[in-house]
């Protein structure tokens, strides 16, 4: 019976040639760009209408972006909802106006309101709920908010979201 004996490459080797099956990956546009947990992120409110965190960072490399919203606060939903809206900076105020005039029924954010970016709809205590937005309509110059158009909440619950360079 013939024997066969395995032999095991040096740690240096086996970095070496990781590294040249990355760098042939990357030519071939097959190397991965960002993992899918990168491409998300996981807000949490509560009933000191706050967003935990309240930045986020977006890397350029994901195609689409996924907010998650969860309310872990007490009080019910009537009078501590809140919802996340993204607009660009400089639109904030307008899209909170816009977003308490348009009432619950529509999660206090104007369907017609072309500066919304995106938004979760409208959650109470012990409910979340998610949204995804294509990152390519985020530009690097730009900045963005995202706020609770909840009636009253958004001059305190705001956040910022940045585009990675």
């Amino acid at each position: 019976m013939a024997s066969t004996r395995l032999t095991s490459a040096s740690p240096g080797t086996f970095v070496f040639q990781l590294s040249l099956l990355v760098v042939l990956l990357a030519l071939l546009g097959l190397a991965p760009t960002a993992r899918a947990d990168d491409c998300a992120t996981v807000l949490d409110s509560d009933d000191t209408l706050r967003f935990i965190p309240a930045n986020i960072e977006v890397p350029k490399a994901c195609k689409t972006y996924t907010v998650t919203l969860r309310h872990s606060g007490k009080l019910p939903k009537v009078a501590v909802a809140h919802n996340w809206v993204l607009v660009k900076k400089a639109d904030l105020a307008g899209v909170a106006r816009t977003g308490m005039t348009a009432g619950a029924g529509t999660d206090y954010v104007d369907p017609r309101d072309a500066r919304v970016i995106a938004h979760t709809k409208l959650i109470g205590t012990g409910e979340a709920d998610s949204v995804t937005f294509a990152v390519s309509a985020l530009r690097p110059d730009q900045e963005y908010a995202f706020l609770c158009t909840f009636a009253g909440h958004s001059p305190i619950m705001q956040g910022t979201l940045t585009l990675q360079k």
